[in-house]
Parts: structure tokens; sequence; C-alpha cells
């Protein structure tokens, strides 16, 4: 019976907001899928997209891996911001000497614990309450 190859890549798992993201990074040509497509078709916004190359332009790793990502929960901005945070963190699996001190330094590696506040009983919203009446 014939082994099975396997691939070698880096795994790292980004959260910011309500949002996760599993990636994945495979040595490869820069090819970058979320959610089975291609990251300009994904994320319409150019900040988006360059949110997510944030970490491939900090450590110079343009176009020597290909990435792909599991996105799911919160919006499409919560989700480019966990794609980074996987990204930076699948980057220093990769080789932690070469990038975990410039990814820190950049503040890829924290992850972004503001969510959103939860609503309070008797509130409209978290704090917005009905308008007082005297009267």
């Amino acid at each position: 019976m014939a082994k099975k190859a396997t691939k070698v890549y880096f795994y790292g798992t980004g959260r910011r907001k309500n949002a996760v993201a599993c990636v994945r990074l495979l040595p490869g040509t820069g090819k970058i899928t979320i959610n089975d497509k291609d990251m300009d078709d994904y994320f319409g916004l150019d900040t988006l997209k360059l949110i997510v190359r944030q970490p491939l332009v900090a450590t110079a790793t343009e176009g020597k891996f290909d990435i792909i990502c599991k996105a799911i929960g919160g919006g499409i901005s919560g989700q480019a911001g966990a794609i980074r945070h996987g990204i930076s963190r699948a980057l220093v699996q990769a080789d932690e000497e070469a990038y975990k001190a410039i990814l820190k330094k950049a503040g890829f590696l924290t992850r972004d614990a503001r969510m959103k506040e939860r609503k309070k009983p008797g509130l409209k919203k978290a704090r917005k309450a009905s308008q007082f009446s005297k009267r």
C-alpha cells in the first residue's frame, strides 16, 4: 500500500470581536484563499485586503506562502482582523526566531479583545435607556 504524501503546513487560529479564522500556510506562490474564494472576491474593500497582507509585508514573506483560511462569525472587518492574527501566529510557527520579534513589535500577535457589550435588562441597547420623563 502506497503512503499518502502529506503536505507540510503551518497552522494558526486568529480571533477578533466575534470572528474566528483558521489559517493554514503552505509553501507556495502567495495565493490567498478565504472560505474557498479568492481574497479579491471575498473582501470588497482594499483596506481589508491590506489588513490581511500586513504580517506578510512586515516579515517580507509575500509570495512565499499560499494561505488557506476559514473565517466564521462576526462581520467582514472582524474577519479580516482575525485572519491577520491567524497568519501572524502561523508565521511564528513557521520560523519563531526570524518572525516573532517583528510581529510582536507590530502588534499582530496580540488578540484584539474589544467585543460588543451585552444588552442589559430594562435598556434598549447596552447603555441606551429610554428618555427620562419627570412627569
